[in-house]
């Protein structure tokens, strides 16, 4: 992968700074992140934040480590930080005065320059462990002096804050390995190897009232603190190179050596891109951030998604979504096996789970689109696969899954699921918010779609036609799948075309279209199988790309809407009133993409048009959590990015459209 360099000038000042990130994985559920200047922002980051139970039960532990170095009259202190002072002002550390570079190319590489001493700094996971090293390369031109560490730990719940109440440890030194059991969990033990480092008491317990900028950007107080009860002194001789390893774990046993970390885990990241075979850099690097989402689930032992990055869990309709351009555009189709047999698994009464909550509760099933969705992802293994083993494993570990859902749909299911006398699809009643525009607040409904929605009987229509070639292969009879096919076909053009207006309604609800502009209609162009004429198709695309596309997504609603909401900004509250009322989101281009190359053709004319559409997309992966597609964006210019810094189904669907449509016809 070309490395993302961002120099000074990208990351000052502070403010232009901390609103960049990066996250590294492990393959378990834990992560690792940060902002590009070193200090966190987000309850969400630190280096060590470890699935308990994988992939969920995510466990601050390691928040990070501060740096200085002590020379001579002077100290160096790369430690950057804001934080709240006695008086309750903000105030801010001078450690990005020292850093030079930051560098994602898979690992994560901070540069610091102080006189004469420069030093870099790497992260990386030991994969499918629950350890982070960090890698020290040391060059010191000058005279001796020391380098001293901070660790700061933490044993919390990822999105909750610490106080010196919870911050309680069991503490102990064993040669070179600093041990912390946290008198909450003592099953869990925190060990932080230092190498030939020298072990003092901290002049200070904890550090306090570290604020973090982007919970103070939605209004929250956005306050945390840390234990901190020893520093670490490493002598650095004058004129001389050293490197230093210090690796923090969860494990029993892990490997020491920080710089043998790192190289193993570039080996397995470069395997990654073999594998995929991609030499295109924007590829190549969403080939990469693809594998951040993919993790062990230890109820099933198998792969599943993450949805999103850093707060969300495994979900059904964001995981069928990504799945194509997650594991079948970088040909890991082992994992797609495992993640199409994980959720068979947990199919319930013709329902896909919608997700499985963090604490590693019983899974929940309040969507309707998730298992039509479902079809969708098994179509695409079997189109990217293809063998005859291939199709054994969905006969007989998929397939009566499908059959099972296809009849819960036709006969009725949960959630007022359900078909009508005219072969469409009814779903939802009362506070039921069962499409992916779900926000619910009590008994506050923020976009009521109960009736028809639109993409679900695409995805039904889409779902038919797949049974239908699916059953003729195992040798039964397809007919009825044809039938119940031709009828909602027939239906959906009577009943959906908005005349008025030439496009789709989002919602027909008896015999009344709701006419709001949204951008689910872009899948009765964009699924496989669809219901419109040529004709009709065009229209809607271009109705999408004139009122909807922003760059880097599809807003939610039509800017002319007088219900728009052109910032996802501020509490809870005014985002959830924006989340769907306008905001951008970026898993809705792959779909606008690949019905735009359908209806438009694959002349070089229509392709370099379609490849300029994902430009500020390409600079985006420098500006959110860089190498990755953030979840949402403003609906206006400059379309910031919010909510989760990388989504899987936003990288997902842009990987997925590039490598399809748009790759193999660029010249």
């Amino acid at each position: 992968m070309k490395p993302f360099h961002l120099h000074r000038k990208d990351f000052t000042p502070y403010s232009t700074g901390v609103q960049k990130e990066w996250v590294l994985t492990n393959g378990l559920g834990s992560y690792a992140g940060s902002s590009v200047t070193g200090a966190h922002s987000r309850m969400h980051h630190g280096y060590l934040i470890a699935s308990l139970h994988p992939p969920v039960e995510r466990f601050v532990t390691l928040s990070k480590i501060d740096e200085c170095f002590i020379c001579e009259e002077n100290c160096f202190d790369f430690t950057t930080r804001q934080y709240r002072d006695i008086e309750k002002n903000t105030c801010y550390t001078d450690g990005l005065d020292y850093l030079t570079d930051f560098i994602y190319d898979g690992l994560v590489h901070f540069r610091y320059q102080a006189d004469s001493f420069s030093m870099e700094k790497t992260l990386s996971f030991e994969y499918g462990k629950n350890t982070i090293a960090i890698a020290y390369d040391i060059k010191n031109d000058g005279a001796a002096g020391r380098l001293r560490l901070t660790p700061l730990f933490n044993f919390r719940v990822h999105n909750d804050p610490d106080t010196i109440d919870t911050l309680q440890f069991i503490k102990q030194i064993d040669d070179n390995e600093i041990q912390l059991v946290p008198t909450s969990n003592q099953e869990v033990c925190i060990r932080l190897y230092i190498g030939d480092g020298k072990i003092s008491d901290s002049e200070k317990l904890f550090q306090l009232n570290t604020q973090l900028q982007k919970e103070l950007d939605v209004e929250t107080e956005g306050v945390d603190s840390h234990y901190s009860p020893y520093v670490i002194d490493y002598e650095i001789p004058a004129e001389s190179q050293l490197k230093i390893s210090v690796v923090c774990s969860l494990e029993p046993e892990f490997c020491k050596d920080a710089f043998a970390t790192c190289q193993k885990e570039m080996a397995r990241l470069s395997s990654l891109e073999q594998k995929a075979g991609y030499t295109d850099d924007f590829a190549t690097a969403l080939t990469i951030s693809a594998d951040h989402f993919l993790a062990y689930r230890q109820s099933t032992r198998l792969t599943t998604v993450l949805a999103g990055l850093p707060w969300f869990t495994d979900w059904g309709r964001d995981t069928m979504i990504a799945l194509t351009g997650l594991v079948l555009s970088t040909h890991r189709y082992q994992e797609a096996r495992d993640i199409l047999t994980t959720f068979a698994t947990y199919v319930q009464d013709g329902l896909v789970p919608n997700m499985f909550p963090d604490e590693g509760t019983a899974p929940l099933y309040n969507t309707a689109d998730a298992s039509l969705w479902y079809f969708y992802a098994v179509d695409k293994y079997l189109s990217y696969t293809g063998e005859a083993s291939d199709y054994e494993f969905v006969r007989t570990t998929i397939y009566p899954k499908l059959k099972e859902i296809i009849h819960a749909y036709e006969h009725g299911a949960g959630f007022s699921i359900y078909m009508e006398e005219d072969g469409l699809i009814h779903a939802g009643s009362g506070l039921d918010q069962v499409t992916w525009m779900d926000v619910r607040v009590g008994d506050w409904v923020a976009t009521p779609r109960h009736g028809k929605p639109v993409e679900i009987n695409a995805l039904w229509y889409n779902a038919l036609r797949v049974m239908e070639q699916l059953s003729t292969r195992f040798g039964e009879d397809s007919s009825h799948y044809e039938e119940l096919a031709e009828h909602a076909k027939n239906s959906f053009r009577e009943e959906f075309w908005n005349e008025n207006d030439q496009c789709l309604y989002d919602v027909v609800d008896g015999t009344t279209g709701d006419a709001s502009l949204r951008p689910n209609q872009i899948y009765a162009v964009s699924l496989p199988y669809r219901m419109l004429d040529p004709v009709q198709e065009k229209k809607v695309v271009d109705k999408v790309y004139e009122s909807l596309y922003a760059g880097t997504g599809l807003r939610s609603l039509s800017p002319d809407d007088p219900q728009y909401h052109p910032t996802y900004e501020g509490c809870l509250s005014k985002r959830d009133h924006a989340y769907h009322q306008g905001t951008s989101w970026g898993f809705l281009l792959g779909g606008f993409l690949t019905a735009y190359v359908h209806v438009y053709g694959t002349s070089p004319e229509t392709i370099q048009k379609a490849n300029r559409m994902l430009d500020p997309v390409r600079n985006h992966l420098y500006q959110g959590c860089i190498g990755s597609i953030s979840e949402i964006f403003d609906g206006d210019v400059p379309h910031t990015c919010r909510g989760c810094y990388a989504q899987a189904w936003s990288v997902g669907e842009v990987l997925r459209a590039y490598t399809e449509d748009i790759l193999p016809y660029l010249k």
